[in-house]
């Protein structure tokens, strides 16, 4: 029986394949030929597969490249980056060439990452792509020396940050900073009644407490700046409990003592952040979420809150199980 011809491969008969399937590493794409190459921006609105209606937003996410930023001291850091670029899509639109994105990208990325750097990508975004809305958000694990208690040793601790800007088709521009910020949280309950077992019997306890996390997300007021090391700062001074780097024996004791001295409920968390940051006028905005994870039970405590501004962040934080820490 005669062997069936094969697509991509030499039948077993020696019947060439049909299609030839090789990479011509010698081609080059000039740009006769690249006027030639099919674009389905320009494709019959036929080509619109679902229902013909506007996106709020579509582009590409985890896009990475090491960008730079500046601490306050004024040292420049190049870190890797994850990026989320998208705009919105019009009704008649078939698409919105991604890779535009990318190389607006790259047309910038030697510049340190500010809020007006990003601002230039988000209005090269709407010249590009067309587009009535832009936005833009790089996420990034931020490094600060920070000092143990006592010791006098010191440690790396990093941080998740994300810096983002939103700009309508007016020009209207607005960024944010998300910070997330890990600390030890000591029940209040719980001290008080290990208090009480050792005053009334003479037993031995030990309180419980938890590592939590807050993710704070600011809006920066027009025209203000407020540093990555600020809203540290801010998280560091409202609860004081940080986790710890580098520990000896004298750290873990004066970290035992600090939890002694700063014990709070996961609202206290929340409005020990909200009197701190409410005060700073750098910030024109802002939403709090907190949650400490439980060592006596099995479920987390949360809680969220916002400034209050008209118009602006609402409570309305649900996904807690990012704040994983």
């Amino acid at each position: 029986m005669k062997k069936k011809p094969m697509y991509l491969h030499r039948s077993a008969d020696g019947t060439p394949a049909r299609i030839r399937h090789a990479y011509d590493a010698k081609f080059q794409a000039t740009a006769a030929y690249r006027a030639t190459l099919p674009d389905m921006m320009e494709a019959s609105l036929t080509a619109i597969r679902g229902s013909r209606v506007p996106i709020q937003q579509v582009g590409i996410h985890n896009f990475r490249l090491p960008l730079n930023y500046r601490t306050k001291t004024g040292r420049k850091l190049t870190l890797e980056t994850s990026v989320t670029g998208t705009v919105s899509l019009q009704a008649e639109l078939k698409g919105i060439n991604m890779s535009r994105i990318m190389r607006s990208f790259y047309d910038h990325k030697d510049g340190i990452i500010t809020g007006e750097w990003m601002g230039k990508i988000l209005k090269a975004y709407l010249r590009k792509v067309d587009s009535k809305d832009a936005r833009l958000k790089v996420a990034f694990s931020y490094p600060m020396l920070r000092p143990s208690l006592r010791s006098g040793l010191a440690g790396w601790q990093y941080y998740d940050v994300a810096f983002e800007g939103v700009m309508t088709h007016a020009g209207h521009y607005r960024r944010f900073i998300h910070f997330d910020f890990v600390y030890s949280s000591a029940c209040p309950c719980s001290a008080e009644l290990a208090e009480h077992a050792r005053d009334r019997r003479g037993a031995y306890t030990v309180p419980h407490s938890q590592r939590s996390k807050a993710r704070i997300t600011i809006e920066e007021a027009e025209g203000r700046k407020i540093w990555i090391e600020d809203v540290h700062a801010h998280c560091l001074n409202a609860l004081q409990t940080e986790t710890q780097v580098m520990v000896k024996r004298e750290d873990e004791q004066a970290f035992a003592e600090l939890n002694g001295a700063h014990l709070k409920f996961v609202e206290d968390a929340a409005r020990l952040l909200y009197r701190e940051f409410n005060a700073d006028p750098r910030i024109r905005d802002f939403q709090i979420a907190c949650s400490h994870l439980e060592s006596l039970h099995s479920h987390d405590a949360v809680s969220v809150i916002c400034k209050g501004v008209k118009g602006g962040f609402a409570a309305d934080f649900m996904d807690f199980g990012s704040l994983l820490c």
